[in-house]
């Protein structure tokens, strides 16, 4: 266990398992989507604004439930979410579909390229005595 500062309030707290945020904020967290995704099984294809309207949860919440893939957004173009890397319109997330490829492969020859710079595992032996 190791002792961070939760990146949302900022309290510090036991995190397992990489957590970013306390106990307190994940269930704040977890009650809000409950309420956007209520929202948004009623009413598909709401704007964000119109969903913050009718369920008190702050935008840049919902825009963060969006960029982690938590729901979508319905219209094919849209002026809330672009890539990060390329700015194409995007649904969901941080990276469109193609850019997430190319990143995917431009990780694995890294990490290949660094497998091969650290060069043929050395072999050790013991003997018995």
């Amino acid at each position: 266990m190791e002792l961070i500062n939760c990146k949302e309030c900022g309290r510090m707290f036991g995190s397992h398992n990489g957590e970013v945020y306390c106990s307190k904020c994940k269930i704040d967290d977890s009650a809000e989507f409950k309420k956007v995704r209520a929202y948004l099984y009623d009413n598909p294809g709401s704007s964000v604004q119109e969903v913050a309207n009718q369920t008190g949860v702050y935008e840049a919440l919902i825009i963060k439930f969006l960029k982690q893939e938590r729901i979508e957004i319905v219209e094919d173009e849209n002026a809330i979410l672009s890539c990060e890397r390329c700015n194409k319109s995007i649904k969901t997330g941080k990276y469109c579909e193609v850019c997430k490829a190319e990143i995917k492969k431009e990780l694995a020859q890294a990490a290949k390229s660094l497998q091969d710079s650290k060069g043929p595992k050395a072999k050790y032996h013991t003997q018995n005595k």
